[in-house]
């Protein structure tokens, strides 16, 4: 079992998605699961940018990524990032943002997605999703985490993009419901304690500062979609 997720700029603006857009994303997700997926979502809306993840079988991997693409591609107002993706990874360019890990078969199958959004592209925005990646990496109960950002170029049933992203998506796999919060908490605060990072609501304006890259965080448990800035939020409240 995966969870696989991509993540793209369709939106007409550079700061926002359209209500508009967001709906009808939501009512091609079903057709994921009529080609084989067990659960799928709109995960994380960010800035300007749209995150689909789904929990499939390894061998239905590429299939529901073509079926993620093609929801995008059917319901883009702007095709973006899209026009990246290449069958020849020479002519690739900068592209959808994809991730990939493993889950146990059997069981429910929790996930947490973590996707950024930049306003003009800023480059550090690699190295936050990297710091949240190395932040997961090894902790308990954690099955697997997404590769680091920069390394991967293929996507698995859709073709290559290269390795420039300004959007990153990351994903990792925890076996224990509890420790969503242990996991989801030390990659906020990796991705945080860099520069001019802010945390977001899900489906929340582009509204910062240029220079800035914005982070969602979702927690996809047994296909339900938990945002986690909510409760992040309320906890990190200093009482006194």
């Amino acid at each position: 079992m995966k969870v696989t997720a991509i993540g793209a700029d369709i939106s007409n603006n550079d700061v926002s998605c359209s209500h508009s857009l967001i709906e009808n994303l939501e009512k091609d997700i079903p057709k994921l699961l009529e080609i084989g997926a067990e659960k799928a979502a709109l995960t994380n809306i960010t800035g300007d940018d749209v995150a689909i993840a789904a929990f499939c079988k390894d061998e239905l991997l590429e299939k529901v990524n073509a079926g993620i693409v093609e929801i995008l591609r059917d319901n883009a107002e702007d095709l973006g990032d899209l026009n990246g993706i290449s069958t020849n990874p020479d002519n690739a360019g900068e592209g959808i943002s994809y991730a990939e890990a493993d889950l146990h078969e059997e069981g429910y199958h929790d996930a947490i997605i973590m996707h950024f959004d930049t306003y003009g592209g800023e480059g550090f925005v690699e190295d936050v999703a990297n710091a949240a990646i190395e932040a997961a990496t090894g902790m308990k109960n954690v099955i697997d985490v997404s590769d680091r950002i920069g390394e991967r170029h293929d996507i698995p049933g859709v073709g290559y993009v290269s390795n420039d992203t300004d959007d990153p998506v990351v994903v990792v796999t925890v076996d224990s419901l509890e420790q969503i919060a242990v996991v989801a908490g030390a990659m906020a605060g990796a991705a945080l304690g860099c520069k001019n990072t802010y945390l977001v609501r899900r489906h929340t304006p582009c509204n910062v500062l240029p220079g800035s890259v914005l982070v969602s965080l979702t927690a996809m448990t047994n296909g339900n979609i938990i945002d986690l800035a909510i409760p992040f939020e309320n906890k990190t409240r200093i009482l006194g």
